[in-house]
């Protein structure tokens, strides 16, 4: 059973992030989004963290089938019998996952409700690092920013880092409408792969390949599988 304490002071530092990214990359499936050193995310070649946007059809996790992981690991990226502590979960704690180090995209995948998008992290790095629980998520309209940010669940708690092993993969949902109600329609989703380490200038700006109604979304936990993050809606 997970043990629940508050996240209060963590989320507070992620308050304003969809006012802070600026849009990047173009429209359709192929958007890029890049950190840079001014806080505002620019399309570029040489990115300190590559995202991109995929449709329907792209990569993801469209059946909940856990993130790429090499032969014979124990589901998290992770080789078995390896003695490398710093590819075991608890490195994770004290080593906070590095924007360059990650790939960061986002999906709609198939066998979700229509409003529901999946943003995935990969762990490109040689050693497991730790995310905040979800990432920061934000959304804008034609280049403009609609200040408003997905909410996660309440009373989070458990261990102090989301681990990402080498390789692995990691799944957080985002629904844009749970209710179906009115608002404003969204077709660039801004994401902050770990707010509580991260500054606001490694956020990427993605296009939305299915653009959507935007009114009090929501985002779930990280994940190895988004069928698990969904269910955390």
């Amino acid at each position: 059973m997970r043990i629940h304490r508050s996240r209060a002071a963590a989320l507070a530092g992620v308050v304003g992030f969809g006012l802070a990214l600026t849009g990047c990359g173009g429209a359709g499936s192929g958007g890029t989004g890049t950190p840079a050193a001014s806080g505002t995310p620019t399309a570029s070649g040489t990115a300190s963290a590559t995202a991109t946007a995929a449709g329907p059809s792209g990569t993801g996790d469209p059946a909940g089938a856990a993130g790429p992981t090499p032969t014979g690991n124990d589901g998290k990226g992770q080789a078995t019998g390896s003695a490398d502590a710093t590819t075991e979960d608890a490195y994770a704690y004290t080593h906070p996952c590095s924007a360059r180090n990650l790939t960061v995209k986002v999906t709609s995948p198939q066998g979700f409700p229509a409003t529901v998008r999946v943003v995935t992290v990969t762990n490109n790095g040689s050693s497991t690092c730790g995310l905040d629980f979800h990432p920061a998520v934000g959304f804008s309209a034609k280049g403009s920013h609609l200040g408003i940010q997905a909410t996660p669940p309440e009373g989070l708690g458990g261990a102090p880092a989301h681990p990402v092993r080498p390789g692995a993969t990691t799944y957080a949902a985002v629904d844009l409408n749970p209710s179906g109600g009115g608002g404003p329609v969204a077709d660039e989703i801004n994401i902050l792969a770990d707010p509580s380490h991260m500054p606001n200038a490694d956020g990427v700006s993605l296009p939305l390949a299915t653009t959507g109604t935007v009114a009090k979304p929501r985002v779930g936990l990280y994940h190895f599988t988004a069928r698990d993050s969904f269910d955390t809606l």
